[in-house]
C-alpha cells in the first residue's frame, strides 16, 4: 500500500521539527513544499532547514534551484511526483511538508490544473501592462471585484499569483467559491492530509522571535551576497518575504528597523491567509498544538491514523 503523508500549517508552527521525528517513526522521506527553501544561497531567510536538522533523513526540493531559475507550481508538482515515486520505490513514505496550500494542494490533488501553458498569454500581457501603467493594487482590485475568495489568500504584491487568479478567473467563468478544487480526489489513494496549528499569540511570537534570529544571523549579509552575485530584485526569488525588504532598505528606500517592522507584520498576515487556506479543505486532519502535552503524543496521534 503506497502511503502518502503531508504536514501542512502556517509558517513557525514547528512543520519542519515534527515531519523529522516523524520520518523516523514511520522511515519516511521529506519532499519541501517551501517556495523558497527550493533556492540555493536562500537560507537565512527562508528559515531553511539545516543539515543538523534533518538528523539524516533525505530532503528533496532543498537547495535544488538557483534563484534566477523559473519554479512554479508546475516545475514543483512535476517534480514532486517524480520525488514520491522515487521513495516508493525504496519501500519508504513520502512526507510532503510545506506551509504553501496552492503548492500541496497542486501535488495531491490529482486534477488541480494549473498548467502555465494553458493561459491566455495575451491576457497575461494585457493585465502585466495595466500593473505597469497603473500599478499592482489596481490589479489586485480588479480580483477582489472578480473574486474576492482568491483575492483574500493572495497579498496585493504577488502580482504574478494575482494575475494567475484573474486567468482562471476569466477562463472558467468562475469563482473559487463556485469551483470544486477542494472537491477532487487524491492523486495517491492513501493520503493524509495533516494541519499543524497553534495558538495565535504563540504563532505571532514565534513569527516575531524568528525574524528577530534571521537578521542576528546575517539575512542583510546574506541578501547583499545574492545581490553581489547579480540574483537582482526582478527574479521572483528575491521578492520572497523577507527578500524584498531587505533589498529596501539596502536600497535606501527604508531604515532596517522598519524592514524587520514590515517582515514582522506581513509575515503575521501570511500565516493568517495560509490557515484560512487549509481551513476550507475539508480532507485536513487538524492537529492543534494546544491539544496534545507534546511532539510525542502529536505523534502517537498521527501514527494511529496513518496505521489504521
Amino acid at each position: 500500500m503506497n502511503k502518502i503523508v503531508v504536514i501542512a500549517g502556517p509558517t513557525a508552527s514547528g512543520k519542519s521539527g515534527l515531519a523529522v521525528e516523524l520520518a523516523k517513526k514511520i522511515n519516511g522521506e521529506i519532499i519541501s513544499a517551501d517556495s523558497v527553501q527550493v533556492y540555493k544561497y536562500m537560507d537565512i531567510g527562508s528559515a531553511k532547514i539545516t543539515e543538523e536538522e534533518m538528523q539524516g533523513i533525505r530532503h528533496y526540493l532543498v537547495d535544488e534551484f538557483y534563484p534566477n531559475e523559473d519554479f512554479n507550481v508546475s516545475a514543483f508538482v512535476g517534480k514532486g511526483i517524480e520525488y514520491i515515486n522515487e521513495i516508493l520505490s525504496k519501500g519508504k513514505i513520502p512526507i510532503i511538508v510545506g506551509g504553501s496550500g496552492l503548492y500541496v494542494d497542486a501535488l495531491i490533488y490529482d486534477s488541480y490544473d494549473f498548467d502555465e501553458e494553458d493561459s491566455d498569454k495575451s491576457y497575461r500581457k494585457y493585465l502585466e501592462d495595466i500593473a505597469k501603467e497603473k500599478g499592482k493594487e489596481y490589479v489586485y482590485d480588479m480580483l477582489l471585484k472578480a473574486d474576492k475568495e482568491s483575492a483574500d489568500e493572495i497579498h496585493p504584491n504577488n502580482l504574478k499569483r494575482v494575475i494567475r487568479a484573474l486567468e482562471i478567473y476569466k477562463k472558467t467563468g468562475k469563482k473559487k467559491s463556485d469551483r470544486e478544487e477542494r472537491k477532487k480526489e487524491y492523486r495517491f489513494k492513501d493520503t493524509y492530509y495533516f494541519c499543524l496549528n497553534d495558538k495565535r499569540e504563540k504563532l505571532y511570537e514565534k513569527i516575531d522571535k524568528r525574524v528577530d534570529e534571521m537578521v542576528s544571523l546575517g539575512l542583510v549579509d546574506e541578501v547583499k551576497s545574492l545581490l553581489h552575485m547579480g540574483y537582482d530584485e526582478s527574479l521572483n526569488s528575491m521578492r520572497a518575504l523577507g527578500y524584498k525588504e531587505i533589498v529596501s532598505f539596502l536600497k535606501g528606500d527604508i531604515s532596517l528597523e522598519e524592514a524587520i517592522y514590515i517582515i514582522k507584520r506581513d509575515t503575521r498576515h501570511f500565516a493568517k491567509r495560509q490557515l484560512t487556506w487549509f481551513r476550507r479543505n475539508e480532507d485536513v486532519i487538524w492537529l492543534s498544538k494546544e491539544d496534545y502535552k507534546n511532539t510525542k503524543d502529536i505523534l502517537t496521534f498521527m501514527r494511529g491514523i496513518i496505521n489504521e
